[in-house]
């Protein structure tokens, strides 16, 4: 197959072609420079949204309510704070803080989900509260990955001034954060090199140019994903780089879900260095040996290939676990679509940018494995409008949420970007039509011009052929003789010119007469200046490095020179260019998406908060019952709070305490509600024992409002129990 990295053909007919195109060259490039430098201040926007708005928008898990609610007043004590997330989230010991209005910490220090769901965490607080404002400061991380933060307040009584400090910065350290998103970015390009660039050598072109792309991605995201691990504790608890130190802090973080996830990534990248050094080694070497055995080619083929899907698939799945598509709707199969779409992008943007760089560096790339690269790109570009359309019904939710959310405003930017990157891809894929078709005229006639100079010199041949052949004289043969070694230095000269000029300095200094342009004369060797001046230039290591550097300039520049002869290659190497920044961006765009709250669950929480009755009711029913079975110990006091004491699904919490107000256990607490107005009841309450003095029931069902009596049954030892009754009035 003939290199791309011919020139044209000379002759008449390729000047006012190559004239034509060196025309429109200055105006295509000012086209080209002016669209970069639109794209690298698009570019730079987003690396300032990626860090300095990291914080905001990486709220993913958003808070939907409290208990009790924030601003509210309560009339009594409650035994503890819930609060409830539109996600699940993950929870330290310190994850809630309660203070009193002199600062002091009132909750008990330990955190948990209440009824074992996730999306809720709750802290125990102290008895015997007095009356006042209290702060409620919480920190958590979202099941996405994300750090969430925020606070606020109730008061006991009536509402008091307060000294406690309420938080108004984010989750994270603001350069903790900017560094962290970076690194991610960092990585989703990484991903794209790795991945495109091992495509791209197996199927259609490996060359240097190829492997240091390859490579390159391979080191930045394993020093991305590094950095990320030893951030990711300063990142979650809010702390300074100085928190990259703490072990303790790394060993908490590795027992999590996204911890885990890049650990999972850098022990995946051991295994893809092996990967990559058989790729760019044994299987380049006998791709390109002639005399290698075929079978045993397709049999390594067949291994890289398995090899690299696995790990493929492996490196996206520590995404797909543990961020967007592994909390919400459909997440069984919303893991695999990621991955699928994850990799898409990096076999398009990837090979994309391997094909920029081979272009670019003049590296010869046969026409089909363009025409390959372009089939393998429009497949992609497939796969990612199919799993995007899935991803993004599943993210957004509405089409208002398009519009009325941040994260369904980047959406929008991103299928813009990827509408602009698929119109020059089209583009590309004429100009690859066009190569294929100058190709195979230019085959077609340099192989009619090959043969009519055969025919020509066969019948010259033909006709001056003598009918006996002549002996040559002795000094003919002689003079032959003679001009033999002359005749088979010109021919090495001439070799070595045609080759790729090594830059040793033996390979210069034998090069240096034929780049001189010295008489045939004088190459034979004939005079002493040549030969001093040879000798000079061969024991002089300084002069043999100065003219090895002034060949491998004039090779370069006849490099350029050839590439940009040829109009479709440089078309296509400009629309390649031009995808490959469209690209960048896009993968910034996506790298903000992947740190923006989905919109579904933006609008969920607007909901939320602009529905109270969806909410329990933070001002509950409660009714203090005193209860007395009889001897000394079984004297004590009972709160039941109904929550939110309305028609429907209600919340019922038995808290029973000493007569010191300290939390005690009983053997057994009963309740049940009767409407005897309506002949409703008695309505038994399953109660279940959550901590010490304290029973709840999350689902009671009240058909109607009304006043209705509740039995409570508080039963000490195994004779010893009484039932106390009072009124609770739901309301309509």
């Amino acid at each position: 197959m003939p290199s791309l990295t011919s020139p044209a053909t000379a002759g008449p007919t390729a000047t006012p072609a190559r004239t034509a195109a060196t025309a429109r060259r200055p105006m295509a490039r000012r086209l080209v420079a002016i669209c970069g430098a639109l794209l690298a201040a698009l570019l730079a926007a987003l690396l300032c949204a990626l860090s300095v708005g990291a914080n905001s928008a990486s709220a993913h898990a958003a808070l939907t309510s409290t208990d009790p609610e924030d601003g509210s007043v309560v009339q009594t004590a409650p035994r503890a704070v819930t609060l409830t997330f539109s996600e699940g989230v993950l929870l330290s010991g310190d994850s809630v803080r309660v203070l009193d209005p002199g600062g002091k910490r009132v909750d008990t220090g330990k955190t948990a989900h209440v009824g074992g769901k996730s999306s809720t965490a709750a802290a125990g607080l102290h008895s015997g509260l007095p009356d006042g404002t209290y702060t409620v400061a919480w920190k958590a991380v979202s099941e996405d990955s994300h750090p969430v933060s925020g606070a606020f307040t109730f008061s006991i009584g009536a509402p008091s001034k307060t000294k406690a400090k309420v938080p108004t910065g984010g989750a994270s350290d603001s350069t903790v954060s900017a560094l962290y998103g970076i690194g991610r970015y960092a990585a989703y390009g990484g991903f794209a090199a790795l991945v495109g660039g091992s495509v791209f050598a197996g199927l259609c072109r490996s060359s240097r140019p190829v492997r240091k792309i390859t490579v390159g991605g391979w080191v930045t995201l394993f020093a991305s994903s590094l950095v990320l691990l030893l951030l990711r504790g300063p990142y979650t608890d809010g702390e300074g780089l100085g928190g990259v130190l703490d072990l303790g802090g790394l060993g908490d973080v590795l027992s999590t879900k996204p911890g885990a996830a890049l650990l999972s990534r850098l022990l995946l990248l051991g295994a893809a260095a092996v990967f990559l050094a058989v790729l760019f080694g044994s299987y380049t070497r006998r791709a390109a040996d002639p005399e290698a055995d075929p079978r045993r080619r397709q049999d390594l083929a067949f291994g890289l290939g398995f090899g690299g899907t696995v790990m493929s698939v492996g490196l996206a799945a520590t995404w797909a676990m543990a961020e967007h598509a592994s909390v919400g709707l459909q997440r069984q199969l919303a893991m695999p679509v990621d991955v699928i779409h994850l990799i898409a992008v990096g076999v398009w943007l990837g090979g994309l940018a391997s094909l920029a760089v081979t272009l670019r560096a003049g590296e010869p790339i046969e026409p089909a494995a363009v025409r390959r690269f372009s089939r393998l790109a429009f497949g992609s570009v497939v796969a990612l409008v199919v799993t995007g359309l899935y991803q993004s019904w599943r993210q957004v939710g509405s089409w208002g949420a398009l519009t009325d959310t941040e994260y369904g405003r980047w959406l929008l930017v991103k299928v813009g970007l990827v509408a602009v990157l698929v119109g020059i891809a089209a583009v590309s894929r004429r100009w690859t039509g066009r190569l294929a078709d100058a190709r195979g005229t230019t085959a077609g006639a340099s192989s009619t011009t090959s043969s009519g100079i055969a025919a020509e010199a066969g019948s010259e041949a033909g006709s001056d052929t003598p009918s006996e052949p002549e002996t040559p004289s002795e000094p003919e043969n002689a003079a032959e003789a003679e001009g033999e070694p002359e005749n088979a230095a010109g021919a090495k000269d001439a070799v070595k010119s045609a080759r790729p000029v090594r830059t040793s300095a033996a390979g210069t200094a034998a090069d240096a007469p034929a780049d001189a342009g010295t008489e045939p004369g004088e190459e034979s060797g004939a005079g002493p200046g040549d030969s001093a001046g040879s000798g000079t230039a061969a024991d002089d290591p300084v002069r043999a490095a100065q003219l090895a550097r002034q060949q491998a300039a004039r090779n370069r520049t006849a490099t350029l020179r050839k590439r940009d002869a040829d109009p479709v290659r440089s078309g296509l190497r400009r629309s390649v260019l031009a995808e490959t920044i469209v690209a960048v961006v896009l993968l910034a765009v996506a790298t903000v998406l992947s740190a923006t709250q989905p919109g579904r669950a933006e609008t969920g929480r607007t909901a939320a908060a602009t529905n109270p009755g969806d909410r329990l009711n933070v001002d509950p029913v409660s009714v203090l019952i005193p209860y007395d079975t009889g001897p000394k110990s079984g004297r004590g006091k009972a709160v039941v709070m109904i929550e939110p004491a309305l028609p429907g699904d209600n919340a019922l919490h038995v808290f029973t305490t000493d007569l010191a107000d300290r939390p005690v256990d009983v053997p057994e607490v009963k309740v049940s509600l009767t409407l005897g107005q309506k002949g409703i009841g008695p309505l038994r309450v399953p109660l279940e024992h959550l901590s010490t003095g304290h029973w709840s029931a999350r689902t009671v069902q009240l058909p109607m409002a009304g006043t209705w009596q509740l039995s409570l049954t508080v039963r000490t030892s195994d004779i010893d129990q009484v039932t106390e009754t009072r009124n609770v009035k739901v309301a309509q």
